[in-house]
């Protein structure tokens, strides 16, 4: 390949041979320089080269000057014209190519700040997303992943950690740990000071990789430091490591590699469209109501208005239980053999009716405000109020209640009986999360960390103790809880390590029953647990009104659904597990096969010993 400067040299000597007295513009080259002339005298070269290969026609100096003059005004012109948009200042450059000098950039962190879409913080992306394009979307994500960390690899090399998503499954939840978006790659740890540096390899491979900055060879001896070789050599003799990148044909490193043939696990299959969808007319888009309840004999119980209706998920049948005279429904709940349900209404009753013979058993006061919450506990049912109280109610007794909670300053919208522990919990328009022990009058935890109402709140079938609750719009987020901590003091290792340490993040005033917290970026209206994986299901509202199944720990989106048009405001799951149906203000109920089919079977087992409602 001709050097530009010999190139430049047969240029001048074509033009020599025209006529002595034109005067022809030199093209001066920066010095020390091998690249070839800029775009910008390309014009020049294309007119010299147009009149010089006419040797046959004499040059006419004046048409050349004139046209030369009027080359510069026509350009003068168009740098004097506005453009459309402001742009900056093009730097000057010399060659045909632009070479950057970041040296004074630290790439960790411009990197940790690019941004990924893909996120349920990102409400850009879900409003683009077509029908077509939604089928392919689990693919999309996976690969996209898969390319951000083969980018982390190839710049970073070992600085910043491999593929999070394919590890952190596994991991346990910790804490303190806070994730602000699941899709997105956690921020690339600074190197301490105090990190030792890798032990130099004692065979030479291909130089470092600098990707931002050139320097030739010339420039590297001249600025003392010595020029690698072409052919590596060992102490031993050659480097004949075939897995060596000085002898790979592929643009990536031999790990990028042997991370994009290491088999992949294939994403769960969820369909994006229901498969039934049902009219709920009057079902009403408040958000402090629970009108939804699937019980254990596969009947669906719906409040709409001043009914309740049953819908049998085997025969497809609808019958209609009850309608109050004068009253609205504000929250159903099955008891736990399915026999029986639980109704809550405006004026603050509640009602237990047979729901085989169709027959109400009993009508239950106390409530000086209407009923949103109810929760069963075996014979124990537990209602929450507008009135900021908790009742609990032994439905074997005559009494219409047996202990009085007081511990909510704002209408109670969430409870959530723990069976196992016997641990009660509850949350608040005041923003507040609490945990009951058994029928004990004073709360045993009392959480203000979420910033708006909590209504969403679910405790995991895999592991005690384990609570997680949702937050309003103001909140938006998922946080999950250790319910099986001492409420006395620290007693967790990790918590004591974050006394000892006050740089470290789990320092703050947060409890040390929080085990993580995650920014889904809408109102969280509801949460449930599946019962056949450890996976969990979440309701919004405000404002893309979508159903996300979660990965729990990693809290990875398995899948986001989406179709109504109001808030998901309502939540329930098929005893089986494998189905859950949703309501919202849309007036529709719809179905989801969200999650896959029960491993191992289960009962309920002693339910017939708990005595006879009365």
């Amino acid at each position: 390949m001709a050097q530009p400067d010999e190139g430049l040299g047969l240029a001048m000597s074509n033009t020599s041979n025209a006529a002595d007295e034109v005067r022809t513009p030199t093209l001066i080259s920066p010095p020390d320089t091998k690249t070839p002339t800029t775009i910008t005298h390309k014009r020049h070269h294309e007119s010299n080269e147009g009149v010089n290969g006419r040797a046959s026609e004499p040059i006419d100096a004046t048409a050349l000057s004139k046209a030369l003059e009027q080359f510069e005004q026509a350009g003068r012109q168009r740098e004097l014209t506005p453009g459309a948009s402001p742009s900056r200042k093009r730097q000057r450059v010399y060659g045909d190519r632009f070479i950057p000098n970041r040296s004074g950039q630290d790439l960790q962190a411009s990197y940790s700040l690019l941004h990924d879409e893909g996120s349920p913080a990102t409400p850009s992306r879900s409003a683009k997303r077509t029908p077509h394009n939604e089928l392919h979307f689990q693919r999309t994500e996976e690969a996209n992943r898969t390319y951000s960390t083969l980018l982390r690899s190839e710049m970073f090399e070992s600085t910043i950690p491999q593929s999070i998503a394919q590890s952190i499954d596994s991991l346990p939840p910790h804490h303190g740990t806070t994730y602000h978006d699941p899709t997105r790659s956690r921020t690339p740890p600074a190197r301490s000071s105090s990190s030792a540096l890798p032990a130099p390899n004692l065979t030479p491979s291909t130089p470092h990789k600098n990707l931002f900055s050139y320097m030739s060879p010339r420039h590297q001896s001249l600025s003392g430091q010595p020029t690698p070789n072409r052919t590596p050599q060992s102490r031993h003799g050659p480097n004949l490591n075939t897995r060596s990148e000085i002898y790979s044909l592929s643009p990536v490193k031999y790990s990028s590699q042997t991370m994009l043939l290491s088999p992949r696990k294939t994403p769960r299959a969820v369909s994006k469209v229901p498969y039934k969808v049902l009219d709920a007319p009057d079902l009403a888009d408040d958000f402090y109501l629970n009108l939804v309840d699937w019980g254990s004999q596969n009947i669906l119980g719906v409040g709409l208005g001043q009914c309740v209706y049953m819908w049998n998920s085997v025969s497809g049948r609808v019958t209609k239980l009850c309608e109050l005279p004068d009253d609205n429904v504000t929250s159903v709940n099955w008891i736990q053999r399915g026999s029986h349900i639980a109704i809550g209404t405006h004026k603050g009753f509640v009602q237990i009716w047979d729901a085989t013979a169709g027959k109400r058993l009993r009508t239950m006061t106390g409530h000086t405000g209407r009923v949103g919450a109810l929760a069963w506990n075996e014979h124990i049912l537990t209602s929450g109020s507008r009135d900021r109280t908790i009742y609990h109610r032994d439905v074997r007794q005559p009494e219409q209640w047996l202990r009085k909670l007081v511990g909510h300053k704002q209408e109670v919208c969430g409870l959530k009986w723990n069976s196992e522990d016997g641990q009660l919990a509850s949350g608040g328009n005041d923003n507040k999360l609490m945990v009951w022990e058994k029928l004990n009058s004073e709360p045993t935890f009392k959480w203000g960390e979420h910033s708006a109402a909590v209504k969403a709140i679910a405790w995991s079938p895999h592991q005690r103790g384990l609570l997680a609750s949702g937050g309003g719009t103001a909140d938006r987020t998922i946080k999950f809880w250790n319910t099986l901590l001492s409420p006395h003091g620290p007693s967790s290792a990790s918590h004591a390590a974050a006394q000892m340490d006050p740089s470290s993040p789990s320092s703050s005033t947060a409890p040390p029953n929080l085990l993580s917290s995650l920014d889904t970026g809408s109102q969280v209206c509801n949460l449930a647990w599946s019962k056949n994986s450890n996976e969990i299901v979440s309701t919004h509202g405000y404002s893309q009104n979508q159903i996300i199944v979660w990965k729990y720990p990693s809290m990875r989106q398995v899948v986001s659904l989406t179709g109504h048009t109001y808030r998901v405001l309502y939540l329930a799951m098929s005893p089986d597990g494998q189905v859950i149906v949703t309501g919202a203000g849309d007036e529709t109920l719809r179905f989801w096969n969200a999650f896959k089919r029960r491993e191992s079977g289960g009962g309920l087992g002693g339910v017939e010993s708990w005595g006879v409602i009365r």
